[in-house]
């Protein structure tokens, strides 16, 4: 019971739920030091490999990350149903060189096109 002079007044629930604040490293209003960054790379000999491969940096880490994430030998199996790109018109071709950004595709021929997808 608290004081007769004063009314006892209950602590909202919801503070008295919640978790006090943690001290961060640093002192009052510091900043919180967070680890290392976490490699975004999860297989990385198989990046570097694709890399010297001639495998640009975003399709190297697409194909090592997926390997990372099953199997490289389930990654390999795996695989579209999309025809060869011999199969498609130089439109189609530009279309896709588009999507993925590839610069000069605008005077590419088709062989070209199709190269330059290829290493993408």
């Amino acid at each position: 019971m608290g004081c007769l002079n004063t009314p006892e007044v209950a602590e909202p629930r919801h503070r008295r739920l919640s978790t006090p604040p943690v001290p961060q490293p640093g002192g009052a209003g510091g900043v919180a030091m967070l680890g290392p960054m976490a490699d975004p790379i999860k297989d990385r000999e198989l990046y570097e490999a694709l890399r010297e491969d001639g495998a640009s940096q975003e399709k190297a880490a697409r194909i090592a990350n997926a390997a990372a994430n099953s199997s490289r030998e389930e990654v390999g199996r795996r695989g579209g149903d999309a025809d060869a790109y011999e199969e498609w018109t130089v439109d189609e071709l530009r279309e896709r060189a588009r999507e993925l950004d590839i610069e000069g595709r605008s005077s590419m021929k088709k062989a070209e096109l199709i190269e330059a997808l290829r290493k993408h």
